[in-house]
């Protein structure tokens, strides 16, 4: 998320406000309302952007008809799609070239789940759980090949990849690296959380599909869990007769939220913050090339 903040930042710098952003950049309310104040615009369709504007596609990816209506009206566009998106959507095409149908696991009305399936020119079935699996109108020896939705994690998907291997005799998919790192990597170190914490907090928008994640994880494994947007969320009531506080964040929320809710917390009482050893993420991914140039270049952190 972070490469996708820069870019719409680097933009505004660059043409100057204000510059013109299809959907939320990324899932978090904080982050959407501060480029706004610095002059971005947030749209829902194309239509909505004046002739000739400076448009940039979020880091969730579009569907080929969104990219095509933009070529049509000229609009300048930077594409701030995550690469690791871009990679799916080559994995499915490169599936569909081989003759195999495509099963997307993902969550239906997720903007990358749409934008995935309109990049692929066949038809891709959506999947969510091992139930959606058993009813897929495919025959079960047609060859198949699954994508995924970066923000899944392994364990998320575990269970219907296992369910498409148990359905269909001829079954491919891509590395479990395929799925987005930063995801997994959460999730290992929320569930090491909940084992030296009495109630987990996490920060982090409603409608972020892996902050959402991580509060049903600590709810799993049997502690009382919240999702926050920022310290405001708190409610004093859960820290009574708590000693641990677990506190994570989604791969949206900025550090400036998780230390707004470690303020908060501080006016409710005395907190000492440590932190456990995690994974250490080195991955980085080059900006577009049209924000780069020798006195800007410099790759901006991957986790999309």
């Amino acid at each position: 998320m972070v490469r996708a903040i820069e870019i719409v930042e680097r933009a505004l710098k660059l043409h100057g406000a204000p510059v013109y952003v299809r959907h939320e950049i990324v899932h978090n309310r904080h982050v959407v309302e501060k480029l706004r104040s610095k002059g971005a615009i947030f749209v829902d369709e194309l239509s909505d952007i004046p002739p000739g504007a400076m448009t940039i596609f979020s880091a969730h990816g579009v569907a080929r008809a969104v990219e095509e209506e933009a070529a049509a009206r000229g609009l300048p566009v930077i594409d701030a799609t995550c690469p690791l998106v871009t990679k799916v959507h080559n994995q499915g095409r490169r599936y569909v070239t081989a003759g195999r149908t495509i099963v997307l696991i993902g969550h239906a009305g997720h903007a990358e789940v749409e934008g995935t399936i309109g990049q692929i020119d066949a038809p891709v079935y959506l999947v969510s759980t091992p139930a959606d699996v058993e009813s897929l109108p495919i025959d079960r020896s047609a060859p198949i090949a699954y994508v995924t939705q970066t923000t899944l994690s392994v364990d998320d998907t575990r269970t219907v990849i296992a369910a498409l291997h148990a359905a269909f005799e001829d079954v491919a998919g891509p590395d479990i690296a395929d799925i987005c790192y930063a995801t997994q990597n959460r999730q290992s170190a929320v569930r090491d959380l909940c084992r030296v914490s009495d109630i987990l907090i996490v920060v982090g928008a409603e409608n972020s599909s892996n902050s959402s994640r991580l509060r049903e994880i600590g709810v799993e494994l049997g502690l009382p869990s919240y999702l926050v947007a920022d310290g405001d969320g708190l409610d004093p009531a859960w820290f009574e007769g708590v000693n641990a506080v677990g506190l994570t964040a989604g791969a949206s929320a900025p550090d400036e939220l998780i230390d707004h809710v470690i303020a908060a917390m501080r006016r409710l009482g005395p907190v000492e913050v440590s932190a456990l050893d995690g994974v250490e993420e080195k991955i980085e991914f080059a900006l577009p090339r049209e924000l780069r140039d020798g006195a800007m270049a410099r790759s901006a952190a991957a986790n999309c």
